[in-house]
Protein backbone atom coordinates (compact mmCIF):
# COMPACT_ATOMS: atom_id res chain seq x y z
CA UNK A 1 0.00 0.00 0.00
CA UNK A 2 1.44 3.35 -1.05
CA UNK A 3 0.14 5.97 1.39
CA UNK A 4 1.17 8.86 -0.90
CA UNK A 5 -1.23 7.62 -3.57
CA UNK A 6 -4.19 7.04 -1.26
CA UNK A 7 -7.16 9.38 -1.28
CA UNK A 8 -6.95 12.08 1.36
CA UNK A 9 -10.23 11.09 2.97
CA UNK A 10 -8.96 7.52 3.39
CA UNK A 11 -5.86 8.88 5.10
CA UNK A 12 -8.05 11.09 7.32
CA UNK A 13 -10.25 8.10 8.18
CA UNK A 14 -7.22 6.25 9.52
CA UNK A 15 -5.68 9.33 11.13
CA UNK A 16 -8.89 10.02 13.05
CA UNK A 17 -8.83 6.53 14.57
CA UNK A 18 -5.13 6.59 15.40
CA UNK A 19 -5.31 10.01 17.07
CA UNK A 20 -8.39 9.00 19.07
CA UNK A 21 -6.58 5.95 20.47
CA UNK A 22 -3.47 8.03 21.22
CA UNK A 23 -5.51 10.65 23.10
CA UNK A 24 -7.41 8.02 25.08
CA UNK A 25 -4.18 6.34 26.12
CA UNK A 26 -2.65 9.71 27.01
CA UNK A 27 -5.63 10.56 29.24
CA UNK A 28 -5.61 7.18 30.97
CA UNK A 29 -1.87 7.47 31.59
CA UNK A 30 -2.48 10.88 33.18
CA UNK A 31 -4.50 9.12 35.88
CA UNK A 32 -8.00 10.03 34.80
CA UNK A 33 -10.47 7.18 35.09
CA UNK A 34 -13.99 8.64 35.31
CA UNK A 35 -15.70 8.03 31.95
CA UNK A 36 -17.55 11.36 31.82
CA UNK A 37 -14.39 13.31 32.67
CA UNK A 38 -12.38 11.29 30.17
CA UNK A 39 -14.87 12.15 27.45
CA UNK A 40 -14.85 15.86 28.32
CA UNK A 41 -11.06 15.94 28.24
CA UNK A 42 -10.86 13.94 25.00
CA UNK A 43 -13.13 16.40 23.21
CA UNK A 44 -10.52 19.15 23.67
CA UNK A 45 -8.05 17.07 21.69
CA UNK A 46 -10.19 15.43 19.02
CA UNK A 47 -12.57 18.27 18.15
CA UNK A 48 -12.34 19.81 14.70
CA UNK A 49 -11.47 23.15 16.32
CA UNK A 50 -8.65 21.62 18.39
CA UNK A 51 -7.16 19.72 15.48
CA UNK A 52 -7.39 22.71 13.12
CA UNK A 53 -5.72 24.96 15.72
CA UNK A 54 -2.85 22.50 16.10
CA UNK A 55 -2.37 22.18 12.35
CA UNK A 56 -2.38 25.94 11.81
CA UNK A 57 0.22 26.26 14.58
CA UNK A 58 2.38 23.64 12.87
CA UNK A 59 2.11 25.46 9.55
CA UNK A 60 2.98 28.80 11.14
CA UNK A 61 5.93 27.38 13.06
CA UNK A 62 7.26 25.49 10.02
CA UNK A 63 7.23 22.18 11.88
CA UNK A 64 6.17 20.32 8.74
CA UNK A 65 8.44 19.46 5.84
CA UNK A 66 7.50 19.96 2.18
CA UNK A 67 6.06 16.45 1.72
CA UNK A 68 3.94 16.86 4.86
CA UNK A 69 2.68 20.23 3.62
CA UNK A 70 1.60 18.55 0.37
CA UNK A 71 -0.34 15.90 2.30
CA UNK A 72 -1.95 18.68 4.37
CA UNK A 73 -2.92 20.61 1.23
CA UNK A 74 -4.50 17.51 -0.29
CA UNK A 75 -6.38 16.79 2.94
CA UNK A 76 -7.58 20.38 3.27
CA UNK A 77 -8.86 20.41 -0.31
CA UNK A 78 -10.59 17.02 -0.17
CA UNK A 79 -14.33 17.15 -0.79
CA UNK A 80 -16.00 15.02 1.87
CA UNK A 81 -19.58 15.48 0.74
CA UNK A 82 -20.71 15.96 4.32
CA UNK A 83 -21.57 19.17 6.12
CA UNK A 84 -19.78 19.89 9.42
CA UNK A 85 -22.17 20.08 12.38
CA UNK A 86 -20.18 21.91 15.03
CA UNK A 87 -17.58 23.88 13.12
CA UNK A 88 -17.08 26.09 10.10
CA UNK A 89 -16.24 24.53 6.75
CA UNK A 90 -12.71 25.96 6.95
CA UNK A 91 -12.14 24.49 10.44
CA UNK A 92 -13.49 21.15 9.27
CA UNK A 93 -11.14 21.12 6.29
CA UNK A 94 -8.07 21.87 8.42
CA UNK A 95 -9.16 19.16 10.83
CA UNK A 96 -9.44 16.71 7.94
CA UNK A 97 -5.96 17.76 6.80
CA UNK A 98 -4.62 17.13 10.33
CA UNK A 99 -6.13 13.64 10.32
CA UNK A 100 -4.87 12.93 6.80
CA UNK A 101 -1.32 13.79 7.84
CA UNK A 102 -1.49 11.41 10.82
CA UNK A 103 -3.09 8.71 8.67
CA UNK A 104 -0.36 9.13 6.07
CA UNK A 105 2.42 8.64 8.62
CA UNK A 106 0.65 5.66 10.19
CA UNK A 107 0.06 3.87 6.88
CA UNK A 108 3.55 4.70 5.62
CA UNK A 109 4.98 3.20 8.85
CA UNK A 110 6.66 6.48 9.88
CA UNK A 111 6.12 5.61 13.53
CA UNK A 112 8.70 7.99 15.01
CA UNK A 113 7.36 11.00 13.11
CA UNK A 114 3.75 10.00 13.86
CA UNK A 115 4.49 9.81 17.58
CA UNK A 116 6.39 13.12 17.43
CA UNK A 117 3.44 14.88 15.78
CA UNK A 118 0.84 13.40 18.12
CA UNK A 119 2.92 14.36 21.14
CA UNK A 120 3.36 17.85 19.73
CA UNK A 121 -0.42 18.13 19.26
CA UNK A 122 -1.20 17.03 22.82
CA UNK A 123 1.47 19.32 24.26
CA UNK A 124 0.18 22.32 22.30
CA UNK A 125 -3.41 21.71 23.43
CA UNK A 126 -2.36 21.24 27.06
CA UNK A 127 -0.35 24.47 26.97
CA UNK A 128 -3.36 26.28 25.52
CA UNK A 129 -5.51 24.96 28.34
CA UNK A 130 -3.03 26.30 30.91
CA UNK A 131 -2.97 29.71 29.20
CA UNK A 132 -6.78 29.83 29.28
CA UNK A 133 -6.99 29.06 32.99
Amino acid sequence: MNAKQMKSLALAYMGDAIYEVYVREYLLNSGQVKPHLLHQQAVRFVSAKGQATVLLHWLDSELLDEDERKIVARGRNAKSGSIPKNSSVQTYRYSTAFEALLGYHYLDKNEDRLHELMQAAVTFIEEGKKRDE
